[in-house]
């Protein structure tokens, strides 16, 4: 019967290979020879997979990218997962290939417990991570967008995932939690191929409303970047205290933000200088104050005699 011998053998930690044979001899111990070669064997292993994921894996990940034409505000946190993952399944396969298994158990529950805790203490960073998952997802918005939400509005610079940068339009960068982009009303002015404005114009009383209207509908089929189809238009859609409000919908093809304020200010400017041609007057609210002043007499002293 030798089986049994041999069962002994290969169950002794401090029985190795032709390595540890090797170290036996150097080093002295067979345990510390074990030992070594265990060592060697991890970073042979972990050296080796690390390697072939980095040379092969992430250039086909990005070549399938390339492929699919996939945004690269979702191909760099992808790339990153899949570099995690590469360093995961390297070190998992360094850790079998040099026998470490009861130390991989007790690691698995002191991990476990660790996890516990790090997720109690990190609840806002793992929702807003979960949030940066759905934006990849569902793809609101991309790098290079416009986008409105609450009282902020920008451009988005990167998006990560745990937070969303935006630019503002007044140059000042902003670092949004992901969560805050996907838990409240998000508006993206520019997410089609074009974009509606609308402006009300306010002219008094007494002015003449058909011609005011033919002159807010002819600036805006003058401009050359306001779109012919769907043609502009212009309703009476409100009386206020001073003035009739005229309001004018028209189009842009292929809106941005800086395109959006300037045609804006131009098609304005253009109605306002038709308007004083015309003489037709945009009112302001005029208020009057009236106050009283009251005298009243003393009644201790004397009243005066002619």
């Amino acid at each position: 019967m030798t089986a049994g011998p041999a069962i002994a053998q290969a169950a002794d930690p401090e029985t190795g290979g032709v390595v540890a044979d090797l170290a036996e001899g150097v080093v002295g111990s067979a345990a510390a020879a074990a030992a070594l070669e265990r060592a060697i064997l991890f970073v042979v292993a972990f050296a080796v997979v690390y390697l072939i994921g980095r040379l092969l894996v992430i250039p086909l990940l990005t070549r399938a990218f390339d492929h699919r034409d996939l945004d690269r505000h979702a191909r760099r946190p992808l790339l990153k997962v899949a570099k995690f993952g590469v360093i995961f399944v390297a070190v998992a396969v360094a850790f079998g290939a040099a026998d470490f298994g009861n130390f991989l158990v007790s690691m698995a529950g002191i991990a476990a417990a660790g996890a516990l805790a790090v997720g109690l203490a990190m609840q806002n960073v793992i929702r807003n991570f979960v949030a940066g998952v759905f934006i990849y997802i569902d793809g609101p918005f991309k790098i290079g967008d416009w986008i409105e939400w609450d009282d902020h509005a920008g451009v988005v610079e990167d998006i990560s995932l745990r937070v969303t940068r935006v630019r503002t339009f007044d140059n000042e960068l902003l670092t949004v939690p992901n969560s805050q982009l996907t838990e409240n009303v998000l508006k993206n002015p520019v997410d089609a191929d074009r974009l509606r404005l609308k402006f009300v114009f306010g002219i008094g009383y007494g002015d003449d409303i058909d011609r005011a209207t033919e002159i807010i509908a002819e600036e805006a089929e003058r401009h050359p970047d306001i779109a012919d189809d769907p043609e502009p238009s212009v309703r009476l859609t409100e009386l206020g205290d001073s003035d009739v409000g005229l309001q004018s919908r028209f189009w842009i093809e292929d809106p941005s933000r800086a395109d959006f304020v300037r045609i804006k200010g131009e098609y304005v400017t253009a109605v306002k200088e038709r308007f004083d041609e015309e003489g037709i007057d945009i009112p302001y609210p005029v208020r009057t104050l009236e106050s009283g002043l009251a005298l009243e007499a003393d009644r201790d002293s004397p009243v005066p005699t002619s």
